[in-house]
């Protein structure tokens, strides 16, 4: 219960970060990918400036989550699967104005376009599911390193 009270609590705080910075916001979504605008390009790179050093000190100080769990970043080499995911998801990036945690906070804010987007995530999970299924492949979700069966019988 403390683990999904303390996500929902971050996932509030991350929603109302993302409403701040108008990352809901079709038009400001566009402007980035016609490199009209740096405002979303700036706010990604300094989180990562920020992130990146700070759980790469805490991984060689060993530090624990607040769950007690170890800090351990996950490193792999870039595969042709990555590759093809994220030109579908650049695609449908720029086609919708909107990913998954923007579209959450569309629907908030009463855009109701919003809801297309989240079908559209679910419908390309199902599609995927199906062409895993089809090539024989286990479906798994994970991040490619840490992966767990997800309904294997």
């Amino acid at each position: 219960m403390k683990l999904n009270l303390t996500g929902l609590g971050i996932g509030i705080l991350f929603g109302g970060l993302l409403a701040g910075a108008q990352l809901h916001e079709y038009d400001t979504i566009h402007a980035m990918l016609r490199l009209k605008e740096a405002d979303v390009y700036l706010l990604m790179a300094s989180a990562i400036a920020v992130s990146a050093p700070l759980l790469w000190i805490l991984e060689r100080r060993n530090h624990n989550t607040l769950f007690g769990g170890r800090i351990a970043l996950s490193r792999s080499m870039p595969q042709r699967h990555h590759i093809k995911g994220g030109a579908l998801f650049g695609i449908g990036w720029a086609v919708a104005g909107t990913c998954p945690a923007p579209a959450l906070v569309m629907l908030s804010s009463g855009a109701l376009l919003g809801l297309v987007a989240i079908a559209g995530i679910f419908l390309g999970l199902h599609l995927n599911a199906l062409a895993a299924d089809r090539a024989g492949q286990e479906i798994t979700i994970g991040d490619g390193e840490h992966r767990e069966l997800v309904g294997a019988d």
